[in-house]
Order: C-alpha cells, then structure tokens, then sequence
C-alpha cells in the first residue's frame, strides 16, 4: 500500500483531537506512535495505541463488509467477535480511502503468539466460540447475510497457485502440482465454489486458524474471534476443517485435536454429531482444506524458486494420498461391478 494511504490508515486509527476529544477518557487512548502490523494485497493494518485500523482488500464488496460488519456489533455476537468501533467522521462502522478501498477501526487484543506450543493454543476456547458462533439465531441479525466465502477462498488459492507457474522455462514441482490439481478436481461442486453448499443454515467465521483470535481487552480479557471478511451462511464444519487437515497431515498432535473437538461438541456446536466418528462431516471441507494450503504453499514458494519445507509438503502429500485412494475406491467399485455380472 502507497505511504499516504498508510498515513490516512494512521490518522484513521489515531485518538480524536480538538473538542470531540474532550469527553473522551484519555484511558482508553495511549500516546503510541502508529505502527504498521501488516501489509498485504488483502488487507493493511495500522495500530495506534489501542485502535487497529485495517484496509480491506482492492476487490472487497462494500456492502456486504457493511452487512458483515453490523452483524459483529450485534448483541448476539457479544464475547464471540470482537466488535468493531465507528468509523471517524463516517457516521458508521466503515469508511473509504483515497483509493477507494473500505477501512475500518477495531479494538486493539494481544494475538496467539506465533511461538508459542501449538499443544498449548487455546483450542478448547476456540471451538466453544465456533459453537456459540454457529448456533447464533441467524434470522434475527441484520441481513441478508452474505455467504460464507470458505470455498470461495479455496478457489482463489487454486487461481494463485496457476498464475504463479506461468513463468518461462519448466514448471516448478509438477509432481506436487499435478496432485494438487487432481485433488481439487476430486471435491464436490461446492467446495469448489461452483454450486451452493448442501447446507448454508449456520453462521460462520469462514477462515478460522489461530491468528483469528485475541485477548481483548489485551492484555489477560476473553478470547474472540477476529477477521470478518469471510463471515456469512454456510456449513458450519467448514470453521472446523484446518484444524481437521492438521491433524490429518500430522502437523497436530491427536490430544489438542481431541481437546477442540471435544470441547465444541460440549458445547453443542451443530457441525458434527454430537458422538461417534465426526469425519462423515468433515471430510469434504477438509479436503478442501488440505487442497486450498497445498495450493498457496505452491504459490508462495514458486516466485522465490525456493522449495517446499516440511509442512508444505506435508500438505502436498495429502493430497497426493487422496488421489491414491480415490483411484483404489474407484478400483474397487469395479471389481465389485464385473464381480456382479453373471458370467457368459
């Protein structure tokens, strides 16, 4: 993002000034300078003191961040979103940038830190979160929800991870590439985002991982989600489909896996049955999952002409094992099919 779009991010998240200021407890505002969190193609943030101040991505629908927006300040998502705070001198909760792109203010929480023990994330907070998320009275919050954009972004990795091979010369990694292809090509019409999902009743995060929560108030408040770009109607296995894949690559031990799920099923989420094997669910958002990070993993590493570590070929390997095991299902059906016929 261009400097001067930084420094009206910075003005947009800086504490008022001049008489609007007066009323205001100088609590709740530090004397922080502005300091950029992050920039990316799809989405900026810059924080100053206890205010986040985020752009949205070039293409995001304005009206349906709006909607999105109204639904995270309703009473029902109390202590389960964050809430975001009124936009400056936009009499609502958005506001646009000299370039056109949506802005919005948020409160300031302590993130999951990225070293810490996976083993010792928040993973039973989490899925009690999902659940009160995915069991929210959707026909009372204001609408029309959007869509879930889960196979939305699924799609979208698939489209990155093809624009980053059109380079001259060979194509990079064509074994992780033709799998990932091929896996993709596997799922049903939904999870690739060409048709409507079997069950759209639940309202859902859309891109749940552990950088969508925080502490708020930071540093010791509750944990909620954050991240509203990908909130709607969905299928609410979806929101449990990453920690699912890590699990299934090996990259999540069996007790933190079993702690989530276990905790989001006490506390009633509607995803999975309630006992027994979950996978019946979770199969298909999984896959597309494992598909959708194998495909950004490709893409990351294809311009830098660097290979996959360990984790991304984890992915890849996965979906090089679902391939495998479609072509013996597949098999099998045959052989049962010629195994039925009468002989001559």
């Amino acid at each position: 993002m261009p400097a001067a779009h930084i420094r009206q991010l910075a003005a947009l998240a800086a504490p008022p000034t001049g008489p609007e200021a007066i009323p205001r407890p100088s609590a709740r505002y530090s004397t922080s300078v502005p300091a950029l969190l992050a920039d990316r193609p799809d989405a900026t943030l810059v924080r100053c003191g206890n205010v986040v101040a985020k752009a949205h991505a070039p293409d995001c629908d304005a009206d349906r961040l709006a909607v999105r927006l109204r639904v995270a300040a309703h009473p029902y998502l109390h202590r389960i979103l964050l809430p975001p705070l009124p936009a400056a001198g936009s009499g609502g909760l958005l506001t646009l940038l000299a370039d056109g792109r949506p802005a919005t203010r948020w409160p300031y929480g302590r993130p999951v830190s990225p070293e810490d023990d996976p083993d010792a994330a928040p993973w039973e907070e989490t899925a009690r979160l999902l659940a009160r998320l995915h069991t929210v009275p959707v026909a009372r919050l204001p609408g029309p929800v959007p869509p879930m954009r889960g196979p939305a972004k699924a799609a979208r990795a698939l489209s990155r991870m093809r624009a980053a091979l059109t380079a001259p010369g060979p194509p990079p990694y064509p074994s992780a590439v033709t799998a990932v292809e091929h896996a993709w090509s596997l799922l049903p019409r939904w999870a690739r985002d060409e048709a409507p999902p079997p069950r759209a009743d639940a309202l859902c995060h859309g891109d749940l991982h552990l950088g969508q929560l925080v502490r708020h108030p930071a540093p010791d408040g509750p944990w909620l989600l954050i991240d509203i770009d990908d909130l709607g109607l969905g299928a609410p296995a979806w929101d449990l489909a990453r920690p699912a894949a890590w699990f299934a690559t090996g990259l999540l031990a069996p007790g933190p896996w079993s702690r989530f799920l276990g905790a989001y099923r006490a506390a009633g989420g509607p995803a999975v049955r309630p006992y027994g094997d979950p996978w019946p669910e979770l199969d298909v958002p999984t896959r597309a999952l494992t598909v959708q990070t194998a495909a950004l993993a490709i893409a990351k590493a294809a311009p830098a002409a660097r290979p996959l570590d360990a984790d991304e070929t984890a992915f890849v390997d996965a979906c090089d094992r679902m391939v495998r095991e479609a072509r013996k299902a597949r098999t099998a059906c045959v052989l049962r099919e010629l195994a039925g016929r009468p002989r001559p």
